[in-house]
C-alpha cells in the first residue's frame, strides 16, 4: 500500500533502475529544475492523487502510448494491448498506471515535502513544495496525514564527509518520530471547501474534470495559488509540532517562506552563505 515519489533523472536513468524502483512502488517524478515536464501538474502527481482516493481510475480511452525505443529510454514496456493500464510522464515513455487497479485505492503516499537534502546545524527545514497541497486538496475523501520527523541520516552520510565517501559512518543514532494522525477535515476542511467551490465553478464552464486533472484556471489563478500556499504551510506547521517534541527550539516563522532562502546564497548545490548544505535528492 506504500508508494513514494522518486526523481526521474536519478531513479529512472535506465531500464534496470526503472524496473527496480517501479517494483519498489516509486512513481517517476520530473523535477522542474531539470525537466520541462516537471512541476505541480505532471501526470505522476495525478497518479498520486488517485492512489489516495477511492478509485479505481482507468485512463481515458485513447491509443496506447508509443514507447521511446532509444537505448537510454527508461520506459517500461506495456505488457497489455490497451493504454488504460499505463500512463506517460512526457509523451514518449510508458509506465504502469497503479491507480487503474481497485486493490490500490486509499494507498499511502510517502513524501518528503522539502524536495531536496537540507543539512543545517540548527536542524531547520526548508520551505515545503506545493505538490503536497494537491494531494490533500484534490484527493477524495480527504486523506489521513501523519507528520514525521527524522534525525540522524546527516550524521551517517553527511554531505561534507571525506574518504571513503561512499561508506556510511557507524556508531551514529537515528530517530524517527511520528506525530498523531491529523483529522484531515478539521485541519484542512475549510481549504478543501474553498477548493471544491473553485472546481465546481470551473466545471460549470466546460466538461466535468476527472480526479487529478485541472484546467488552466484551477492551475494558475491567484486564489488557487493562495489555497495551495496556505495548505502547504499548515502541513509544515504539523511537522514543526513533531520537531518540537524532540526538544528543538522553534524556528523563525520566516523559515517556511521561499523568499527566505535568498539568504542561502546562490542557486546551486553545496554549502551556502548561511552555512546550510543543500543537495538534490
Amino acid at each position: 500500500m506504500r508508494w513514494g515519489l522518486g526523481s526521474y533523472d536519478l531513479c529512472f536513468q535506465n531500464k534496470a533502475l526503472s524496473i527496480f524502483f517501479t517494483l519498489g512502488q516509486v512513481l517517476p517524478t520530473h523535477r522542474a529544475k531539470y525537466s520541462e515536464f516537471g512541476g505541480l501538474f505532471q501526470p505522476t502527481v495525478t497518479q498520486a492523487i488517485r492512489l489516495l482516493s477511492r478509485g479505481p481510475f482507468p485512463q481515458p480511452n485513447e491509443p496506447p502510448h508509443k514507447p521511446n525505443k532509444s537505448l537510454r529510454s527508461p520506459d517500461l514496456s506495456d505488457p497489455f494491448t490497451h493504454g488504460h493500464l499505463t500512463y506517460s510522464t512526457n509523451g514518449t515513455d510508458t509506465f504502469p498506471a497503479p491507480s487503474a487497479y481497485i486493490s490500490r485505492r486509499h494507498s499511502w503516499i510517502h513524501i518528503f515535502p522539502e524536495g531536496m537534502i537540507h543539512q543545517k546545524e540548527d536542524k531547520t527545514m526548508r520551505y515545503f513544495k506545493w505538490g503536497i497541497s494537491r494531494l490533500i486538496l484534490e484527493s477524495e475523501p480527504c486523506p489521513d496525514i501523519v507528520p514525521m520527523w527524522i534525525e540522524g541520516p546527516d550524521q551517517i552520510m553527511h554531505e561534507t564527509r571525506a574518504f571513503p565517501r561512499f561508506l556510511p559512518r557507524p556508531g551514529k543514532d537515528i530517530s524517527i518520530t511520528f506525530g498523531q494522525k491529523l483529522d484531515g477535515e478539521r485541519a484542512f476542511g475549510d481549504l478543501r471547501k474553498r477548493w471544491k467551490r473553485m472546481r465546481a465553478g470551473a466545471e460549470m464552464n466546460g466538461q466535468k474534470l476527472e480526479v487529478g486533472v485541472l484546467n488552466d484556471a484551477l492551475k494558475d489563478s491567484e486564489e488557487a495559488s493562495s489555497i495551495r500556499k496556505e495548505c502547504t504551510m499548515r502541513v509544515r506547521a504539523a511537522v514543526l509540532a513533531v520537531r518540537r517534541t524532540r526538544g528543538l527550539p522553534d524556528e523563525d516563522p520566516k523559515s517556511g517562506l521561499p523568499e527566505t532562502y535568498v539568504i542561502e546564497g546562490g542557486s546551486g548545490q553545496g554549502k551556502k552563505d548561511d552555512d546550510s548544505i543543500v543537495k538534490d535528492i
